[in-house]
């Protein structure tokens, strides 16, 4: 396979995936955005800060983002531990209650192309995509 063919395959998969994040968001009435961020806070709290530079985002687009979220119940913020002028966003329970199924719809739909893998070669693509996304992904 040449690297256009490579190039080519790889699009074609982030379409693939984007159809069923655009499926999931729709069937729970969230943005990608809001569903990528229920994903990041499952099992973690940041700083409001950090999850706005981890998403490549203004802090200004975040806070906006956490507003809407936290209206809905989905997200709150607390101050930093460590640090007093920090504020740190985290899932609340009915954040949890939509992000589990949520998530668990996702795997639904994923799973069929998976199935056509054997576990070595799903291993190796998960080695093969962490390798390329890079250490800081989630």
């Amino acid at each position: 396979m040449d690297d256009d063919e490579l190039i080519d395959a790889l699009a074609q998969t982030a379409f693939a995936v984007m159809a069923a994040l655009n499926r999931v968001g729709a069937e729970y009435d969230l943005s990608l955005t809001q569903l990528r961020v229920l994903g990041i806070l499952r099992d973690r709290r940041m700083r409001i800060s950090e999850l706005a530079e981890y998403l490549g985002l203004e802090k200004s687009t975040i806070t906006g983002l956490v507003d809407r979220a936290e209206k809905r119940g989905l997200l709150t913020r607390a101050p930093n531990a460590t640090d007093g002028r920090a504020v740190d966003v985290f899932i609340t329970p009915a954040g949890e209650a939509l992000a589990v199924p949520a998530y668990a719809r996702l795997v639904e739909l994923l799973a069929p192309p998976l199935a056509a893998l054997q576990p070595a070669e799903r291993r190796q693509l998960r080695q093969h995509l962490r390798t390329m996304l890079g250490p800081e992904s989630v």
